[in-house]
C-alpha cells in the first residue's frame, strides 16, 4: 500500500505525515509538539536523529539530520574544507558542522508556499535523502578528522551516486 493512501484529506498537517510515516517504517520517535517530530533512524554507519518541523510564519517543513562528532581542534580547517567539497556534491540540502553542539548535520528546508501540502512520498523520500547523504560522506568526514588524511582523498571514499541502468 502507498503511503499516500491514507490521506485524502487535504488539509493534513505536514508533521501527522511524518508521524505515519514513522510508524510505517517502526522508527522509534517523539511528537515534540504540534509542528515538531524527532525520531531515531537506524543507517549502515550509525543511527541517525532526524528532526522536522513546520513553519506556518513561512511554510517551510524543515529537516536536520544529525549526528555527533567531536574532532580535534587541529583538525578544523580540513572538517570545513571537507564539508565546502561535500556540499557542491548536494543537490539538495547541505552539511554544517555545529562546533558548540559536537554536531555534524544536514539540513534542508521543503518550501509549501500557498497552501501546498507534501505527498507522503515526497516528505518519505526527504528523510531517506538525509539518511542517505549522511551514510555517503560520513567515512569521508571520520577519514579527515580520525584518519589524518586530505579532505580530497578522504572524498574519494565517499560512495559514488550510480546514474542509468546496468
Amino acid at each position: 500500500m502507498a503511503l499516500s493512501e491514507h490521506y485524502l484529506e487535504d488539509d493534513i498537517h505536514p508533521i501527522d505525515i511524518v508521524e505515519n510515516i514513522a510508524e510505517y517504517h517502526d522508527w522509534d520517535f517523539d511528537r515534540i509538539g504540534q509542528d515538531q517530530i524527532a525520531m531515531a533512524v537506524e543507517g549502515q554507519w550509525r543511527t541517525y536523529s532526524i528532526t522536522l518541523a513546520w513553519s506556518s510564519y513561512d511554510e517551510t517543513l524543515r529537516l536536520i539530520c544529525t549526528f555527533e562528532m567531536e574532532p580535534p581542534e587541529a583538525r578544523l580547517p580540513q572538517l570545513y574544507e571537507t564539508l565546502n567539497a561535500v556540499n557542491d556534491q548536494c543537490w539538495a540540502g547541505a552539511f554544517t558542522f555545529w562546533a558548540e553542539q559536537k554536531l555534524m548535520v544536514w539540513r534542508y528546508g521543503l518550501v509549501l508556499s500557498g497552501e501546498q501540502v507534501a505527498s507522503p512520498e515526497q516528505i518519505d523520500t526527504l528523510i531517506n535523502a538525509a539518511v542517505m547523504s549522511a551514510e555517503r560522506y560520513y567515512p569521508a568526514f571520520q577519514l579527515v578528522v580520525w584518519g589524518d588524511r586530505s579532505p580530497a582523498d578522504a572524498l574519494q571514499v565517499a560512495i559514488a551516486e550510480a546514474y542509468g541502468r546496468a
